[in-house]
Parts: structure tokens; sequence; C-alpha cells
């Protein structure tokens, strides 16, 4: 059985920083990454890591903020988060996906075929 368990959200003030975590178990992934959905708002890309040799992708909007990473013994991919700003929070999701074909995109939350349960981060101003 597939799981992706989140863990490390949190109520932070503005400019301070949180650490994601998220333990697969059951397999492993093509690649892994991150969502997140505010209140009233679309889903949205935050972060994916291509699993084999490291590829990173970043949305714009947590370049230079928000750094994923992955520990390949554990199974586990993370996301460091700094310079927290109030519009970051949300429900922020763990994703993984089992390939990427041609034409597909890191972007897009429906080519990531595994989700985990979600956890929250709250921003304060």
């Amino acid at each position: 059985q597939v799981q992706l368990v989140e863990s490390g959200g949190g109520l932070v003030q503005a400019g301070g920083s949180l650490r994601l975590s998220c333990a697969a178990s059951g397999r492993t992934f093509f690649a892994m990454g991150w969502f997140r959905q505010a209140p009233g708002k679309e889903r949205e890309f935050v972060a994916a890591i291509r699993w084999s040799i490291g590829s990173l992708y970043y949305a714009d909007s947590v370049k230079g903020r928000f750094t994923i990473s992955r520990d390949n013994a554990k199974n586990t991919v993370y996301l460091q988060m700094n310079s927290l700003k109030p519009e970051d929070t949300a429900v922020y999701y763990c994703v993984a996906r089992a390939s990427f074909l041609g034409g597909s995109s890191w972007y897009r939350g429906d080519e990531y075929g595994y989700w985990g349960q979600g956890t929250q981060v709250t921003v304060s101003s």
C-alpha cells in the first residue's frame, strides 16, 4: 500500500521558517514534490524533485525562498521554507508521480497520481 505521510506544518510569523517532511512507503517514485491550496484559491504547484538525478523545479512565487530536497535512504522529501510570507498560508500536499512522459508538465496536479493528506502552514503578519 502506497502512503505519503507529511509532517512539519504549523504556525509561524512572517519572515520565519518551517520544514515540511514527506515519508513515502510502498514504492519508489520517478519524482516527488509539493502543491498547496489556500482557502478560496486553486491548488498550485510549489516544487518538485526528480528522484534519480535530483533535478529541481520551483514555482516562481517560491524561488529563492523554498528548497526541496530528498533523502534516498529514507524515501523522504523535504521542503525547507524560509522568509515565509502571509500569502504562503495554505494546506501543503506532498505528491508523487511514477513517470514523466512526452508532453507532461511538472506543474499540473492531475499528473501526480499520489497525494498525501496535507499539512497546514499558517504565516501570521
